[in-house]
């Protein structure tokens, strides 16, 4: 296929496909004295990508430097708009290409992701698409040594899950395709996952998975463990207990606030609003057990989960409740996953609500 991405308003480009496209604006330029406005190249699959130039400028004799702005499409993308630079040298030498990081690149620092530690994050795909294209430029006895750098990735960095990856100092080089597919949430989905790889090569089969940020704030406080046994799943339960049992992850404590783990126990996976939200029902349901029509009215028409908390609470049910409701996501869970689960549901506050923990948990330093 082809991508025309001075027309294409739906799909993105990776910033592997960026820095791609800056490698062989910049060497084309020391090779033909030619600024290109832009540059057709192939990704891994045989696709076309046209990418436009922002700007190329020569730094010394056999030194240039193309920008190219990142495009996301119609994805909702932290990185679109920014600027990737690319400088390229070319000397005299054994035909290759050498990539380098810099500025704004981030550095790994953690075993388990697809860069080795020390190196700068630039996936394989990547590379091998920025070889795969300046390979056609060069001569037998010519090599390229080519910087990727971005302005802005160290700030850019803090809003992504770079930090806990261990990846520091920036964003990564990344791109599979090089093709950004709209409102998809696979790409999002596959960046959560080097988390559990962490985990596993730092040899822990116990896991703790949370939605996201404040789950991890209120677990480090309640468990002493390690922050890579913690993994962020964000709404994507299923994927990610897939891809748990997938790699033999023993032992999963589902831990976080009421309002996204509740759905597990009506057998809900993707707890995003959008796609599924019968927190309400759920609640009430639960609620049935203890409380009279009155009550369950109440809750079923709450405006928020910590509404029905107050509610709950008032009656002196909020244990009893949310115990059962922590017990049958752990039921759900085992049913669909071989994998052993506990679970501890908590509000805004961090306060725990209910609970299902098995014995063999207390190894996570559980504290009751």
């Amino acid at each position: 296929m082809i991508y025309d991405f001075r027309k294409e308003k739906t799909y993105g480009y990776t910033t592997g496909s960026a820095a791609a496209a800056g490698a062989y604006a910049a060497l084309y330029f020391l090779k033909f004295n030619k600024k290109l406005e832009y540059v057709k190249i192939e990704n891994n699959k045989g696709d076309i990508l046209i990418i436009p130039i922002e700007k190329i400028e020569k730094i010394d004799k056999n030194i240039a430097k193309a920008t190219v702005k990142k495009f996301a499409g119609k994805d909702i993308d932290i990185t679109n708009g920014i600027d990737i630079i690319v400088e390229v040298e070319l000397k005299k030498g054994k035909r290759e290409v050498i990539i380098r990081g810099g500025s704004g690149v981030g550095t790994v620092t953690k075993e388990g992701l697809q860069v080795p530690v020390g190196e700068k994050a630039i996936n394989p795909k990547p590379k091998k698409m920025i070889i795969r294209n300046l390979l056609t430029l060069l001569d037998n006895d010519e090599k390229v040594i080519v910087t990727i750098s971005i302005p802005k990735g160290e700030e850019l960095a803090k809003k992504t899950l770079n930090p806990k990856l261990g990846i520091v100092g920036g964003l990564s080089i990344l791109g599979t395709t090089g093709i950004v597919k709209p409102m998809s949430n696979e790409a999002y989905k596959k960046s959560l996952v080097p988390q559990i790889d962490i985990a596993l090569k730092k040899g822990y089969k116990s896991l703790i998975f949370t939605p996201g940020n404040i789950g991890e704030r209120y677990a480090k406080k309640l468990f002493n463990v390690d922050e890579d046994r913690i993994i962020q799943v964000s709404n994507f339960w299923d994927f990610m207990l897939d891809k748990a049992e997938e790699k033999c992850v023993k032992e999963i404590l589902i831990f976080g606030h009421a309002g996204k783990i509740v759905k597990l126990a009506g057998g809900i996976y993707n707890t995003h609003s959008k796609i599924a939200d019968a927190r309400n029902e759920i609640l009430t349901a639960y609620s049935s057990l203890f409380l009279d029509k009155d009550d369950l009215k109440k809750i079923l028409y709450a405006n928020t989960t910590e509404e029905i908390i107050k509610i709950l609470k008032g009656r002196n049910r909020l244990e009893d409740i949310f115990n059962i409701i922590a017990k049958r996501v752990v039921e759900r869970a085992e049913d669909r996953w071989n994998i052993k689960f506990s679970c501890i549901i908590i509000d805004m506050k961090g306060n725990i609500l209910g609970k299902y923990v098995r014995d063999s948990f207390k190894s996570f330093g559980y504290i009751q």
